[in-house]
């Protein structure tokens, strides 16, 4: 079937009747649920998009012959990775960056996942096969993705099978003729009520040791197979409406905490069945980690460009743009966004095809993105807050606006250099929701650990840093210094 509409992907939900909880109560119709209904809005719109702009949205599939989405595509080519991350892009910019768990972030996974097979045959052909399949299927049916990476943050000092009550953790129960019984808790599952299905994967960060293999599992199953529980986090839409809250109120994408209670999973759904080895080495082996950072950095840039641009905004309404210290915070967000392009513009241009022929862009490039991006980016947030200093405070609603006395009281009173009191406090609005609001601390928690602790990310960067050829270039260069070397062998 050919990629699906806005309408589609929300009948889909309303049909699924996942098992979805939050603020203590489960979730009949999450389309309907004042949690949910906005940023299903704005996922469907994802969704339509496809069809607006279908020379970039979409592509013919090689093997139904369907339009499909051209997030699921396999690059061949240097042109294939640019396609790719233009429609990638295309979609940030709906939401300025701020939908980090948008489709496009899984479908590069299962695309890499469903190509490099290799790894998965290891234990047996069928999780190779089975991982091949999964991509098709992703794909011509345009399922919508969460995932979970973590097990629960209980004693970080244990490996799991150490700790107090190891089997808190999603685990393998029992292995079955028709499939596996799984069950246990796992963390963070973003859009985990507005999806299809869960993918189960091993984090990238946290390296498990043979005592670890019941807890190394990676599956799939739809979202509402039985025993299947989503525990969502407290929502940030708070209701308001889109003048007040402009990013909350339409992209707050949610956390879940994921429940397995002794679920199903068939063997056809299944690509590692306990073996800590195979999940070590799977983002990494499979190419997964690089088409997952190409999408994230591209993703970034857009991010980026709407943080700068909401700045310089600031600065013009209310007339700081000629002060020295102001000019210097701007330029610090230019150099972070022409910094990020590069690495973007090198991982592209230095793309070559892997062993099984799918064009992989450069990870250097993209590694060293993913690794500095969230050390910088609260300092992107700190920019926008100290610009807009009390006037992220002074912000009124709409309502007083369309008040009949105060109205043209909060206007003159809040007017701006080039703006009417209403349009600046709108853009200000804008500027808290992103910096000081629950949405926007969230914005920055999330790109700080999205790829886990950067500091352990940051010392795994260093281990594996080519360093030698540095340490060359110096030995070589103090080889060419004229010097007579006393004699210490009598000393």
């Amino acid at each position: 079937m050919p990629a699906k509409t806005g309408a589609e992907y929300k009948e889909r939900l309303r049909k699924a009747k996942n098992n979805v909880y939050i603020h203590g109560e489960r979730v009949e119709d999450p389309t309907t649920h004042p949690g949910f209904k906005n940023v299903i809005n704005s996922m469907a719109n994802l969704y339509d998009l496809q069809y607006e702009q279908p020379e970039k949205m979409l592509y013919t599939s090689p093997t139904s012959g369907d339009k499909v989405g051209m997030t699921f595509l396999r690059p061949e080519s240097k042109e294939d990775l640019v396609k790719r991350r233009e429609a990638i892009q295309t979609w940030a910019r709906t939401s300025g960056g701020m939908m980090g768990r948008s489709p496009d972030y899984l479908n590069a996974e299962v695309m890499a996942m469903g190509v490099a097979t290799d790894l998965f045959a290891e234990d047996d052909p069928m999780f190779a096969e089975n991982a091949k399949n999964y991509y098709e299927y992703a794909r011509e049916n345009d399922i919508s993705l969460t995932h979970t990476l973590i097990h629960p943050q209980v004693n970080r000092q244990k490996a799991q099978h150490e700790q107090k009550d190891a089997n808190v953790a999603l685990h393998l129960v029992e292995k079955r003729t028709d499939g596996i019984i799984v069950d246990g808790a796992r963390l963070l599952a973003t859009q985990g009520g507005i999806t299809d299905e869960i993918l189960v994967f091993p984090s990238t960060v946290k390296q498990a040791g043979e005592l670890d293999d019941p807890y190394s599992l990676a599956f799939v199953v739809p979202n509402n197979t039985p025993g299947l529980k989503y525990i969502s986090r407290e929502s940030f839409d708070y209701g308001k409406n889109e003048w007040d809250h402009p990013m909350s109120s339409r992209f707050e994408e949610g956390d879940a905490i994921v429940y397995f209670d002794n679920v199903f999973v068939p063997w056809e759904k299944v690509f590692v069945c306990g073996n800590s080895s195979i999940c070590n080495r799977t983002f990494l082996e499979t190419n997964a980690v690089v088409h997952m950072s190409h999408q994230v950095v591209a993703k970034n840039v857009v991010k980026t460009e709407f943080i700068l641009g909401v700045i310089l905004s600031v600065m013009d309404a209310i007339g700081i743009d000629q002060f020295q210290h102001v000019k210097d915070k701007g330029t610090e967000v230019m150099l972070v966004l022409e910094s990020m392009k590069s690495h973007l513009f090198k991982a592209e241009q230095n793309a070559s095809l892997d062993k099984w022929g799918t064009m992989t862009p450069d990870f250097e490039a993209l590694n060293a993105a993913r690794n500095w991006y969230p050390r910088i980016y609260p300092r992107l947030v700190e920019i926008l807050r100290i610009l807009g200093a009390s006037g992220l405070m002074g912000i009124p609603t709409e309502a007083d606006f369309q008040h009949e006395e105060l109205g043209p009281i909060v206007n003159r009173a809040l007017q701006a250099k080039n703006l009417e009191g209403y349009d600046r406090v709108q853009l200000f609005r804008l500027a808290w929701d992103l910096t000081l609001s629950a949405f926007g601390s969230r914005q920055m928690h999330y790109e700080y650990y999205f790829f886990g602790d950067p500091i352990k990310m940051g010392m795994t960067y260093f281990d594996q840093f080519d360093k030698e050829p540095h340490k060359q270039y110096v030995q070589d260069f103090l080889k060419q210094i004229k010097s007579s070397k006393p004699n210490f062998s009598n000393v």
